[in-house]
């Protein structure tokens, strides 16, 4: 188990209070990186802080060490996607990420809302598909092992999230047999080669499924239930491809991630890749400011659900978050646990001891990655906050929450110190990849 999968683990299942202290925080550190077996973690940890680099102590460093981007990130394992490390189906999903002909009108694709040259998303407040929607658009770097996707959580892996805007009204507003169609229409040989023969669409109507207008939803009733599960499991296929091709797509090591190198090699060069005022953010990041309570692990996110105080944007009512989803996971039949899935029920442990009755949940939401941050604003769930000054701004001062209770209590930063945070998140961005896959 690799050091931010213990942490994960840990984290979840503690239960503990939400704003750890730094101490807690690090010694929650130590303690997984231990029981991990991480290369080096017992001799960080009984290591002198006399001569360490740039004075910090070996709980910092066992703490630092825990947020380092690997150069080359292990592709995750998505049980229920069988070919979630296909290089075919990778190939075949990037196609299918840049195709506009799943959409009702023939001009929205996922790459319309996540850009693969704008950071894999739009930059709006919300997401434009078909019609404007409730939230930001989400990056889909670096999904590959989340448990939970979209921002409430209601989608448990990458294929199921990637069929979901599909026939989702207000981004593609395609139905589910019109993207079967196309698949028989321009995909059928890739589809076959990864998962067999289509089903024979030639006979059934172009536009049906469970949602979409009236007259849709009663074509999709008038089918017989082996024609629906046929072009079901096909449509969760095509889910699959794309999931396979978003996996691909990672975050490479960033000047920070250069500077932890440094703090466990003692290297000057790398203790040198963080400005003075980068590295005083870096301090307030792990201490003071308490960040890392919920940005933690390589990705700088805990992958969990935070009340957080957020406003509404405008007029709009409040946002339930999280608690309004877990019904929806739950209900999904693309979810791990469903009849499309390729896991066994025991590989589905995050669906069977999900958290449905913790009042925190209400007005909550998943913590964002903070890689590349400082290229992605506006910020939260609903573009609240238009730069990084000003989301800092609500994590030093936040608000009563509109909807449940926030977790977020004051924290006293000075202007300089919110500047130093500020310049610290500007030096959390490198370049994206897409990794090759052996297969």
């Amino acid at each position: 188990m690799r050091p931010h999968d213990v942490l994960r683990r840990a984290r979840r299942t503690a239960r503990a209070p939400r704003r750890l202290t730094a101490a807690a925080a690090a010694a929650l550190a130590c303690a997984a990186l231990a029981a991990s077996g991480w290369p080096g973690a017992a001799d960080t940890a009984a290591a002198g802080t006399s001569d360490a680099p740039d004075g910090w102590r070996a709980d910092q460093r066992a703490l630092l060490a825990s947020l380092r981007l690997p150069p080359e990130r292990p592709a995750s394992v998505d049980p229920s996607n069988r070919v979630a490390a296909s290089a075919d189906a990778a190939r075949l999903g990037k196609r299918l990420f840049a195709d506009p002909r799943l959409s009702r009108n023939g001009a929205v694709a996922c790459a319309s809302c996540h850009l693969p040259g704008d950071q894999f998303q739009d930059g709006r407040p919300l997401a434009l598909g078909i019609a404007t929607g409730a939230r930001r658009t989400m990056p889909v770097v670096g999904a590959t092992d989340a448990p939970w996707l979209f921002w409430d959580g209601r989608k448990d892996s990458l294929w199921s999230q990637a069929v979901g805007p599909i026939e989702n009204p207000s981004e593609h507003g395609a139905t589910r047999l019109r993207a079967v169609h196309v698949l028989a229409e321009h995909y059928r040989a890739d589809y076959a080669r990864l998962f067999g023969a289509l089903p024979d669409v030639s006979r059934l109507p172009r536009d049906a499924g469970p949602l979409g207008t009236g007259t849709e939803q009663a074509a999709w009733r008038a089918l017989d239930e082996p024609t629906r599960a046929g072009v079901s499991r096909a449509f969760a296929n095509l889910g699959k491809a794309i999931a396979a091709y978003e996996a691909t797509l990672q975050y490479a090591p960033s000047r920070f991630d250069s500077y932890l190198d440094g703090v466990s090699s003692g290297n000057a060069a790398q203790l040198a890749a963080l400005t003075p005022v980068e590295k005083a953010g870096l301090r307030l990041f792990i201490g003071k400011a308490q960040c890392v309570s919920c940005h933690t692990g390589p990705m700088l996110s805990d992958r969990q659900f935070h009340n957080i105080g957020v406003p509404p944007r405008g007029a709009a009512a409040a946002d339930a978050g999280r608690a309004a989803a877990i019904g929806q996971v739950l209900a999904d039949e693309f979810n791990c646990l469903g009849p499309f899935s390729d896991a066994q029920p025991a590989q589905c442990e995050e669906l069977q001891f999900i958290s449905n009755d913790d009042p925190q949940l209400l007005g909550a939401f998943k913590t964002p990655t903070l890689r590349n941050v400082a290229a992605r604003a506006p910020y939260m769930h609903a573009g609240q906050f238009a730069s990084l000054d000003a989301a800092v701004r609500h994590y030093a001062d936040p608000p009563p929450a509109a909807i449940g209770r926030s977790e977020l209590k004051r924290i006293a930063l000075s202007d300089a110190e919110q500047r130093q945070l500020i310049a610290l998140l500007g030096a959390l961005s490198g370049s994206i990849v897409e990794r090759p896959l052996a297969r």
